[in-house]
C-alpha cells in the first residue's frame, strides 16, 4: 500500500514551493477566540469562546458544532444538486428520476397529510393477522427486510476471526429508546424521561388509529417487553469486548440456543437458508431472551410490540401530526430540541440515506478538488512514518510487539475523498404510489445488496461512508482508514492554510483514525484484521496499566451536576484522540524542521496547531443532550476532547506556557502516556 503515496510525496519533496508557503495564511479565525479567558485556566472556552457567541444554538439542534456547521454547508450543496434534479422530468429507471421522485415525494406535505396513516394501515393489519407465535418466525424477517428490526436484527460483515469471509451475524436490538439504561436507572430525570416515553406511545398509537383503551394496553406490553430486552442487553462498556460479542455457531446450534424461533424459516425469508450454515450470536444473553419474550409473553402483548416498532420507526414518512409528536418526545423531551428541521432538510437527508453514492458522484466531481486528495495523500504518509516513530521509541513496548505493530502500521488501507468504483442502483425502483412504500423498497434493496455478499469474500475497497460525509473512520476487520471528501473542508482541512493549522486539524484526525488501530479495541486485531492476539503478556499488561490511567482521568470528570463521564465507555475515543495530537505534532515538527513556519496572528506555529485542533470540536450543547451523550455517544463531549485531551501533551504546556499552580496543569507523573 505505501506504493501509492511514494509519486505524490517525491513530488511534493520536490517542489520547494518557498513563495507558496509564505504566503499560506494561518488558518486560525481569531475572532473564535475568548482572549478574556487564560488559554491555562480553560483552554476549550480560550480557544472556542468566539465561535461559540457567534453560533448561538437554534431551536434546530440539541448541539451544534463545527461538524454540524459543515454539515449544514455540505446540505446546502446538496440541496442545490437534488432540487435541480427534481425540477426536471428524467427517464424512468435513471439515477436522476430515482433522486428526483424521492426529494419531490419526501417534499409533498399536501399528499402525505392527506393520506395520514393509510399508507401503514396494511401493515398494522398484517401484523394483527399472526395466529400464533409460530408465525412471528417469518413475520419478524418480513418486517426487517421492510426497515422494522425488532426483537434483534442481523447483518453480514467479514468475520471477525477470519476477515476475508463474509459471516451472517446478530445484533442486540429493539428498544426505541436506544440504550438500555434509560429502562433502568431511577434517578429523577431519567425516570421523568420514562413516563414522558408512555404518554408519547399511547399518543402515537392513538394517530395510527387506535381507541385511547387500546393505545395503552399496547402502551404497557410495549414497556413491557422492551425493558426485558433492556435487562438481557450488554451495557456500552461490554459491547467494546470483541471476544464477549463474538460467539460463531452451526444454525442448528442457534436453534438449540434459541429454539422458540424457526431459524431455517426465518433465514428462508431472508433468502439466505441455503446460504448461511454457520454465524455469530453477538450477544447470547440478549438473543435468548427475545426467544423466551416471544414464547412467554402473550401474542397480543407480541403483536402490540411489532406494531409500535413499526409505527416509531416510519413515522418520519408519514403525516405532519404524526411526525410532530415523535419530534416532541425524541427531540424536546429527549434532546432538549425547540423546533424541527425544515422540510428540505428531511428530504436531503432521505435521498442522501438511500441514494448516497449516486449523490455522491455529483458531489465530488462538483466541489472535490484533485489537488486536495493529494494533499491528503501526503499527510496520510508522514503520519504514518510519525505513528512509526514513535512506535520504535515507546519505553514500554517490547521488541517483538513494536514488530508486529509495524506490520500492521505498513499494512492500513488508506481510503480518501471518494470509492473508485461506485455503487449500481439498477436495482432500486423508485416509483410514484407512497413515500412509505418506497423507503421499504430501499430497505428491501439495501438488505438484498447485504445479504448478497454471503458466500462472497470481503470487498475490502467497499467504503463504510458517502463521500458526502463529514466524518471519518477506521475499520479494524479490513485495517482501513478513511476520509470522505466531505470532512476535507474547513475548519479541519484548508488548502490555503499552512501546515501548522492543517497538521492540528486534519493532521490529528487522520492519527486519530490510525491509533484506532492500536487502542484498546482495535489493538486486539491483526494486520490482516483477524480478531488475534499479536502482543505478548507483558506488553499487554503495560498497555493496560496505562490505558487506565485515562479510564480513571475521565471518570472524575463532572459533565453535569452529580453525573460523570464513562471513562472505559469512551476509552478507545480518548486514546485515538491522544495518539492523534502525538503522532500528529511529531509529524508536524518533522514537516517543517528545515523551513520553521513564522508567526502569524501573533500565535506561534505551536500555538496554533493546537488552537486549530481544539477548533474542531468547538460545540454548544443543551443540559439534555449532554446526559443524552453520556449515556450513548464513545466520544467524549466536546468541551473534554480538547480540556481532558491537553493536559497530558507535553508539547502543548511549552506552546501555552502552563505551569504548576495553573487549572489546567496535570503533574508529569499522572499524565496518560500510551502512543
Amino acid at each position: 500500500m505505501k506504493r501509492v503515496f511514494l509519486p505524490f510525496v517525491a513530488l511534493m519533496l520536490m517542489m520547494t514551493a518557498c513563495n507558496e508557503k509564505e504566503t499560506q495564511k494561518s488558518g486560525i479565525d481569531v475572532t473564535n477566540l475568548d482572549t478574556s479567558v487564560s488559554p491555562k485556566v480553560d483552554f476549550y472556552k480560550y480557544a472556542c469562546g468566539g465561535w461559540q457567541q457567534k453560533n448561538p444554538l437554534t431551536g434546530e439542534y440539541a448541539r451544534f458544532g463545527s461538524f454540524d456547521q459543515l454539515g449544514e454547508n455540505n446540505r446546502k450543496q446538496l440541496r442545490e444538486l437534488i432540487a435541480g434534479i427534481a425540477a426536471s422530468t428524467h427517464e424512468a429507471g435513471t439515477v436522476e428520476q430515482k433522486i428526483g421522485d424521492l426529494y419531490n415525494m419526501a417534499m409533498d406535505s399536501v399528499k402525505l397529510n392527506k393520506d395520514g396513516y393509510e399508507p401503514i394501515k396494511a401493515d398494522l393489519a398484517r401484523i394483527a393477522a399472526v395466529k400464533d407465535q409460530k408465525e412471528l418466525s417469518t413475520l419478524i424477517a418480513q418486517l426487517m427486510l421492510d426497515g422494522t428490526s425488532a426483537y434483534f436484527t442481523v447483518y453480514v460483515d467479514a468475520d471477525p476471526m477470519s476477515s476475508m469471509e463474509n459471516l451472517f451475524q446478530t445484533y442486540q436490538y429493539g428498544i426505541s429508546l436506544g440504550e438500555r439504561e434509560y429502562y433502568l436507572d431511577e434517578d429523577e430525570t431519567t425516570v421523568n424521561i420514562r413516563n414522558e416515553y408512555k404518554k408519547h406511545v399511547v399518543k402515537m398509537f392513538e394517530l395510527t388509529g387506535f381507541t385511547h383503551e387500546q393505545a395503552e394496553k399496547n402502551m404497557q406490553a410495549v414497556m413491557n417487553i422492551e425493558t426485558r430486552l433492556a435487562k438481557a442487553f450488554y451495557d456500552n462498556v461490554k459491547l467494546r469486548d470483541p471476544y464477549a460479542n463474538y460467539n460463531k455457531m452451526t444454525v442448528d446450534e442457534l436453534q438449540t440456543l434459541v429454539p422458540q424461533i424457526d431459524w431455517k424459516a426465518y433465514l428462508a425469508v431472508l433468502g439466505l437458508d441455503e446460504k448461511v450454515t454457520e454465524l455469530s450470536v453477538g450477544q447470547k444473553e440478549a438473543l435468548v431472551e427475545a426467544g423466551k419474550i416471544i414464547a412467554e409473553e402473550p401474542l397480543e402483548s407480541n403483536v402490540a410490540y411489532l406494531q409500535w416498532k413499526l409505527i416509531d420507526g416510519v413515522a418520519g414518512y408519514l403525516s405532519d401530526d404524526i411526525y410532530a409528536q415523535n419530534f416532541d418526545f425524541y427531540g424536546k423531551v429527549l434532546s432538549g430540541k425547540e423546533e424541527q428541521s425544515p422540510r428540505w432538510k428531511r428530504a436531503v437527508g432521505i435521498v442522501n440515506g438511500v441514494l448516497g453514492e449516486a449523490v455522491g458522484q455529483m458531489y465530488v466531481k462538483q466541489y472535490f478538488p484533485p489537488e486536495a486528495k493529494e494533499r491528503m495523500l501526503t499527510l496520510v504518509h508522514n503520519l504514518q512514518a510519525s505513528l512509526g516513530e514513535r512506535i520504535d521509541n515507546l519505553s514500554w513496548m517490547g521488541d517483538e510487539t513494536k514488530a508486529k505493530a509495524h506490520e500492521k502500521l505498513n499494512a492500513f488501507h488508506v481510503k480518501i475523498g471518494y470509492p473508485d468504483k461506485w455503487r449500481d442502483y439498477s436495482g432500486l425502483n423508485i416509483t410514484n404510489d407512497t413515500y412509505y412504500e418506497n423507503v421499504k423498497r430501499a430497505n428491501r434493496f439495501e438488505y438484498a445488496y447485504m445479504f448478497g455478499k454471503m458466500g462472497k469474500p470481503v470487498d475490502r475497497d467497499e467504503w463504510g461512508m458517502t463521500p458526502q460525509t463529514v466524518n471519518a473512520y477506521y475499520n479494524p476487520t479490513t485495517n482501513e482508514i478513511c476520509f470522505p471528501a466531505g470532512i476535507l473542508q474547513y475548519p479541519f482541512f484548508d488548502m490555503q492554510a499552512d501546515d501548522a493549522f492543517n497538521y492540528g486539524a486534519i493532521g490529528v484526525v487522520i492519527g486519530h483514525e490510525m491509533t484506532h488501530g492500536f487502542d484498546d479495541q482495535g489493538r486486539q486485531f491483526d494486520k490482516d484484521g483477524n480478531l488475534k492476539d499479536w502482543w505478548t503478556e507483558e506488553d499487554a499488561a503495560r498497555f493496560q496499566e496505562r490505558a487506565q490511567v485515562m479510564v480513571n482521568f475521565f471518570d472524575s470528570i463532572e459533565v453535569a451536576p452529580g453525573v460523570h463521564a464513562n471513562g472505559r465507555f469512551t476509552l478507545g475515543e480518548n486514546i485515538a484522540d491522544h495518539g492523534g495530537l502525538q503522532v500528529s505534532f511529531q509529524a508536524f515538527k518533522n514537516a517543517t524542521k528545515d523551513a520553521p513556519l513564522a508567526v502569524k496572528d501573533g500565535l506561534t506555529p505551536e500555538q496554533r496547531f493546537f488552537l486549530a485542533y481544539a477548533t474542531v470540536w468547538a460545540d454548544n450543547i443543551r443540559p439534555e443532550e449532554i446526559l443524552v451523550r453520556t449515556k450513548s455517544d464513545p466520544h467524549s463531549l466536546g468541551k473534554w476532547r480538547v480540556n481532558g485531551a491537553l493536559p497530558h501533551i507535553g508539547a502543548w504546556y511549552e506552546a501555552f506556557d502552563v505551569q504548576p499552580g495553573d487549572p489546567m496543569y496535570v503533574a508529569p507523573e499522572d499524565r496518560v502516556s500510551i502512543w
